[in-house]
């Protein structure tokens, strides 16, 4: 099978996102501080953690801010992510790590196993271009590289349940990228925005699946606790606890 999430190494597209998308997320301040608030009551040391398809590196970074002293791990398929994660993150926290390694094949599991387990693995927006097949043997790779009392927390684009819901969610991202690129001085009208993206070059490599369905996948190998902590429209925060 063709896998459609190779777009994604382009440095024009990471580019892009990082600089006209990734700001326009509705509600990631409130995303952030849900996921570190899960992580608190976890009951995991959180020593050691790996943002796994980190973009930016956004998700680790907050978790850095709460713990210094952890040991985190920065790992991406696109050197143009990885390098903007090195730029936001090394001036504060020299000692964070960086590979660059794609986990659409089981072959990075070699790149992390030396430095495992992890009391944390967090993922944003990044597992869903996987095909279901490749999103059910990940997990089941990161429920092994994680400590017993580990923590999966997948902040992701999900399925919707209903058309209703797919339409609510486009209208919402796309007033959201048209307010934050008013912001910056843009004079994009709506119109435009929308166009943009409904056209865009790595709308193909979405495969989403419903969070309840991949919550199943996740009582099925074993973590505890699993839920969907927070929702809007195809925006969903979910996860579970490795047991001890």
């Amino acid at each position: 099978m063709t896998r459609t999430d190779e777009v994604w190494k382009t440095a024009t597209l990471s580019k892009n996102f990082l600089e006209g998308v990734r700001g326009a997320i509705p509600l990631a301040a409130e995303q952030l501080d849900i996921l570190i608030r899960i992580l608190q009551l976890s009951g995991s040391p959180l020593k050691t953690i790996l943002d796994l398809g980190c973009g930016d590196g956004i998700l680790g970074l907050t978790i850095l801010k709460q713990y210094p002293t952890a040991r985190v791990t920065f790992l991406d398929f696109s050197e143009t992510m990885i390098a903007a994660a090195q730029q936001n993150i090394q001036p504060d926290f020299p000692d964070a790590e960086f590979l660059i390694k794609d986990f659409g094949t089981p072959d990075w599991l070699q790149s992390v196993q030396p430095i495992a387990p992890f009391d944390a693995i967090v993922s944003g927006f990044s597992i869903h271009h996987q095909t279901d097949q490749r999103k059910q043997e990940l997990y089941g790779e990161i429920y092994q590289l994680l400590a017993p009392g580990g923590v999966f927390l997948n902040l992701e684009h999900v399925a919707s349940a209903s058309q209703l819901g797919e339409n609510l969610f486009d209208q919402l991202f796309v007033d959201s990228l048209h307010g934050y690129h008013q912001n910056l001085g843009s004079h994009q009208s709506r119109a435009e925005i929308d166009r943009q993206y409904y056209s865009r070059a790595d709308k193909t490599a979405n495969i989403l699946a419903a969070v309840e369905l991949q919550c199943d996948w996740l009582r099925t190998l074993g973590f505890t606790d699993v839920d969907c902590f927070m929702k809007l429209f195809e925006i969903a925060l979910f996860g579970g606890i490795k047991p001890d």
